[in-house]
C-alpha cells in the first residue's frame, strides 16, 4: 500500500489496489510522504470507506479521535457480538469513539447526563440497549468504571442509527418519535395499553424498523398479489382502518406514501399486536 495523504502521526489515507482505505495506528504517518510504502508493522486498524463516503472526509474524522479509543471501542464491539459492523460499518466505529471520548471528558469533569429517551430505548430497542450496557461494561474494565451505565442509552442509538443511515441520530430520533406516535395511534383506535416489553410489540416494532429502512432506500414492497391483499381487507377490517391511520402518521412524518401491500402487512402485525390485549374499559 501506498500514502496518498497524511493526517496526522496516527492516521493516513493509502492506497489498496484499486481502493482508497484508511489506515491508523501509533506512528505511522510520522515523517511519511505521498507516495512512499506503508509500513504494514504499523497499522493498528483499516477503515474502508463504503456507500460513496468521502474517504478525505472520513480520515479526517478519524485524526480528530484517539488512537487508544478507536482500538477501546473495537475491543468493546469484537467482545460484544459486535465485529461484523465494525468491520463493515467504519462510520457507526467513529461514531461511538467519538462519543466515548466526550463520554470519558464529562466523567473527569464529573458530569452527568440525563438522557430523556432512556425509557423508549430500552422498550423499543431492546437487543440494541443489551449490546449498549455489555460495551460499556466492556470498556469499563480498562477504563475503571469511568462510563455510567446511562452512557448505554447513547450506544443504542448509534446502533439503531447504523441501520438507518450513516449520518447523524437525527433520523434516529425522528423515527424513534414515530414509533411512539404510532403505538399510540394503535392504543387510541383500540381502547387498550400495549405492554412494550411482549413479544408481539416487540415483533411489530421490528417491522416498523425494516419498514422505515425500505422507505430510506425507496424499495416499498409493492408486488404482492392483489387477493392476498383484498384477503387481508376482508379478514381484518379494524386492523386495516388502523394500518391506514399509521400510514397517514408516516406520510405526515416522513413525506412518504406507503404502497396498499405496506398497509396490508401492517393491518397484519396491527391485528397480531392487538390480538387477546384488554380493553380499558374492560
Amino acid at each position: 500500500m501506498d500514502v496518498l495523504r497524511v493526517f496526522n502521526n496516527n492516521v493516513v489515507l493509502a492506497r489498496d489496489g484499486d481502493r482508497e482505505v484508511i489506515l491508523t495506528g501509533r506512528g505511522i504517518g510520522f515523517q511519511a510522504k505521498p507516495g512512499q510504502h506503508v509500513d504494514d508493522a504499523k497499522i493498528v486498524r483499516r477503515f474502508i470507506p463504503v456507500d460513496g463516503k468521502d474517504p478525505d472526509h472520513m480520515a479526517q474524522q478519524v485524526a480528530g479521535i484517539p488512537p487508544e479509543i478507536i482500538r477501546l471501542v473495537t475491543d468493546a464491539m469484537n467482545r460484544t457480538g459486535l465485529k461484523e459492523q465494525a468491520d463493515k460499518q467504519p462510520t457507526l466505529v467513529m461514531a461511538l469513539a467519538d462519543h466515548i471520548c466526550g463520554a470519558i471528558q464529562r466523567a473527569q469533569r464529573k458530569q452527568n447526563i440525563e438522557y430523556p429517551l432512556e425509557a423508549e430505548v430500552r422498550s423499543l430497542y431492546a437487543d440494541e440497549y443489551a449490546k449498549g450496557v455489555a460495551m460499556v461494561d466492556a470498556m469499563n474494565t480498562y477504563l475503571g468504571g469511568a462510563l455510567p451505565r446511562s452512557e448505554a442509552v447513547a450506544l443504542a442509538l448509534h446502533l439503531v442509527n447504523a441501520g438507518f443511515s450513516g449520518g447523524d441520530l437525527s433520523a434516529t430520533y425522528t423515527i424513534t418519535g414515530i414509533i411512539q406516535q404510532m403505538i399510540a395511534v394503535i392504543e387510541g383506535a383500540y381502547g387498550i395499553t400495549l405492554a412494550q416489553d411482549s413479544v408481539n410489540v416487540a415483533r411489530f416494532i421490528t417491522h416498523l424498523r425494516y419498514l422505515f429502512v425500505r422507505i430510506h432506500q425507496h424499495e416499498q414492497l409493492d408486488d404482492e398479489p392483489q387477493p392476498i391483499i383484498e384477503s387481508i381487507k376482508t379478514s381484518y377490517p379494524k386492523a386495516c382502518q388502523c394500518a391506514r391511520q399509521l400510514a397517514v402518521v408516516v406520510k405526515m412524518r416522513l413525506g412518504s406514501d406507503l404502497t396498499e401491500a405496506e398497509i396490508a402487512y401492517l393491518a397484519l402485525h396491527v391485528a397480531r399486536v392487538t390480538n387477546g390485549v384488554n380493553r380499558q374499559d374492560d
